[in-house]
């Protein structure tokens, strides 16, 4: 009797299907599985497909050569400058931000009035297109009217022959302050959810011993705050290795190949036609990220 109540449809859904009103959880599952089929799967199974064949620009068509685009991308002097642009990026970020994200998490880590104003306004450049973001940066470091060009040339700390932009030696650092405005946000977030739900306890009787705020620092909060902080670095370090939007608006990859990685180089060959190989240089850079991080998350223990 009790078997037959709970198997019986529900008022108003006696018309959907008897697997669909179940407790099964392939229903729920089979949206997210064909997202991540149509969206990822098959995009990745395609490049690697595509990186396997030769493009004839005579005949305007794709040959089979399964060894051509790698043997070229390995002898590619571009392909390992990218690469090295792309680590110097990321290592650069990810210090940067992450110093900065503990550091002002730490500041909103209270109860005061108006702090928590303080930690939703930290969400607004989060909301910004990053497009939107490089455009910003692009008029500010502008080397005739940018105004932080301009502060830094009146504080004597730049000269107006150098542009930021236009400089190779100071190029990738001025994508990079796009990049730290709009992210740092992120892992001032993560960093504060790390923060609070940390326990007051050892806190409590460390002060009782009289430890002092560095050393509780150093020795409660850091150690607790492990896991959360190697998984922010592992999330931000994976969405940083893909960088494109900073680099297309802000340098195109300029001056020179001073800018250019991975993916910006992967980009500006698929605009140029040649499919395979810049789907070889897009592979090459998931194979990395998926290298990387499986060691990092190895080293670190994270579990996803």
């Amino acid at each position: 009797m009790t078997a037959a109540v709970y198997d019986a449809p529900a008022p108003g859904r006696a018309w959907l299907p008897r697997w669909f009103t179940s407790e099964h959880p392939l229903p729920w599952l089979l949206p997210a599985t064909a997202l991540m089929v149509v969206f990822g799967i098959y995009p990745a199974l395609y490049a690697i497909w595509l990186s396997l064949h030769k493009r004839n620009p005579v005949l305007r068509k794709d040959v089979w050569n399964p060894s051509a685009n790698w043997l070229k991308a390995l002898a590619d002097e571009r392909v390992w400058n990218a690469l090295y642009n792309t680590f110097l990026y990321t290592g650069l970020a990810l210090v940067i931000q992450l110093s900065l994200g503990l550091a002002i998490a730490l500041l909103l880590d209270t109860d005061r009035r108006g702090y928590g104003l303080l930690r939703a306004l930290m969400t607004l450049p989060l909301v910004v297109p990053p497009a939107v973001t490089a455009m910003m940066f692009l008029l500010m470091l502008d080397g005739s009217f940018g105004v932080l060009s301009r502060s830094l040339y009146a504080l004597g700390l730049l000269s107006p022959q150098y542009p930021i932009l236009a400089t190779s030696s100071t190029a990738l650092g001025g994508v990079l302050l796009a990049d730290i405005w709009q992210w740092t946000p992120f892992m001032v977030l993560i960093m504060l959810a790390g923060l609070r739900s940390l326990p007051k306890e050892p806190f409590e009787a460390a002060a009782i011993d009289g430890a002092s705020a560095t050393q509780a620092f150093f020795r409660l909060t850091l150690p607790m705050m492990s896991k959360v902080i190697a998984i922010a670095v592992l999330i931000r370090g994976i969405d940083l290795f893909r960088i494109f939007d900073y680099v297309k608006v802000m340098t195109d990859s300029g001056p020179g190949t001073a800018t250019e990685t991975l993916t910006s180089y992967a980009g500006r060959i698929y605009f140029n036609g040649d499919f395979p190989y810049a789907s070889t240089i897009s592979v090459i850079t998931l194979a990395v990220v998926i290298i990387v991080s499986t060691i990092f998350m190895k080293a670190f223990r994270v579990r996803l």
